[in-house]
């Protein structure tokens, strides 16, 4: 299918299935945003990577609008529900403030590997155990898939920007393994690095810095 729909173009890239909080102040995005509430229509978030807007970007549908400021500012909820190629954009819509454009919808397989996923997991939440964090996927392990865990797997933008530009489950499982697998070195060197810093007695002043 190949339709028109307006975007709201972002440093961010968001995932089919994520839920996101924006505060929207522009006059262009507050127009969108009543809009898409208005007639209960979503939107695509294409990411701005190295100053250019991504040709793939994620369709998110507007949950509720939670705060209006009396200057018209809004704070909103959103929903990612799939994701969109751009084919053009249409920088001037008429009569809008805000640009659009027309995509398609490339067809996304969700079926992926168990163990593999099993793996993933495991080395996402070593990771986290060495940086002291803990994060709660609010699902069953064996229901999460790549999209639920990437923003956790230490990827910077242009990694996330791939990962959403995969079509396959497997590829994208695939793809966050070599990742977690190249980070492995840097994981052991600093949970040896905690090991000597907890011994020394100052682990608390680890990454204070920061």
């Amino acid at each position: 299918m190949t339709n028109f729909i307006p975007i709201f173009p972002l440093g961010i890239v968001a995932y089919p299935g994520e839920q996101l909080n924006l505060h929207i102040f522009e006059p262009g995005y507050k127009q969108l945003i009543k809009e898409c509430t208005e007639k209960n229509k979503p939107f695509g978030l294409p990411p701005i990577i190295n100053n250019r807007i991504g040709e793939m970007g994620t369709v998110m549908q507007v949950l509720e609008i939670s705060k209006v400021y009396d200057d018209g500012k809004m704070d909103i909820k959103t929903l990612g529900i799939s994701i969109f190629r751009i084919l053009e954009t249409v920088v001037q819509v008429p009569e809008k403030l805000y640009s659009g454009a027309i995509v398609n919808y490339p067809l996304l397989t969700t079926q992926g590997s168990a163990s593999l996923m099993k793996k993933i997991l495991s080395k996402i939440r070593q990771m986290h155990r060495v940086i002291n964090i803990h994060k709660d996927f609010q699902k069953p392990d064996e229901e999460l898939c790549s999209y639920d865990v990437a923003h956790h797997a230490g990827l910077n933008m242009e990694d996330e920007y791939h990962l959403l530009e995969l079509e396959h489950e497997l590829h994208r499982q695939e793809f966050l393994k070599r990742h977690l697998e190249k980070m492995q070195p840097v994981i052991t060197e600093m949970n040896t690095l905690k090991g000597r810093v907890k011994m020394n007695g100052h682990f608390k002043n680890l990454g204070s810095n920061k």
